[in-house]
């Protein structure tokens, strides 16, 4: 199954989990003050995704803008190039998207988005602003990677 709720592009305003879907921080732009809320250096994060190329199949794409797939956008932006070597590969967009997934979940478990921990009075207020279960606040935690800003988001798209 795709990445069903995939963030837009940091560029774009996205959440941590957006930078799956980042060029290499290599121009002044959103990724920089977004690996700074995070607390992964520049070089820390070329590092974790270059390592994750290295074990799966986003490491291929030799002929995409930063030759390889780990920096391509996702799926659901038009791109020539990440879609040639995709079908090159013999990639889906739906593998393509879930293995994006497992990058940004990896990218999540190298910050301090994770080292939040958030107290059951904090969990039973996010319960309360959205009238639901506790139970379902702190599933909607963990769905957002324990991002708070990501659940309360999800949470305001699952109320409309």
């Amino acid at each position: 199954m795709a990445w069903e709720d995939a963030p837009a592009h940091v560029c774009k305003g996205g959440d941590a989990r957006g930078l799956a879907f980042c060029c290499p921080p290599v121009k002044p732009c959103p990724i920089h003050n977004k690996l700074a809320e995070i607390g992964l250096s520049p070089q820390d994060f070329i590092e974790l995704k270059e390592e994750f190329g290295k074990k799966t199949e986003l490491g291929g794409g030799p002929n995409t803008c930063f030759g390889s797939l780990v920096w391509c956008c996702k799926a659901s932006k038009p791109c020539p190039l990440r879609d040639s070597q995709l079908q090159a590969l013999g990639i889906s967009h739906d593998r393509y998207m879930d293995l994006k997934k497992q990058l940004a979940d990896e990218i999540l478990a190298k910050s301090n988005v994770n080292t939040v921990k958030y107290s059951d009075e904090d969990i039973a207020k996010l319960a309360e602003t959205f009238n639901i279960p506790v139970d379902e606040a702190k599933e909607a935690l963990d769905t957002a990677g324990n991002d708070l800003k990501t659940a309360i988001k999800n949470l305001r798209l699952k109320n409309l």
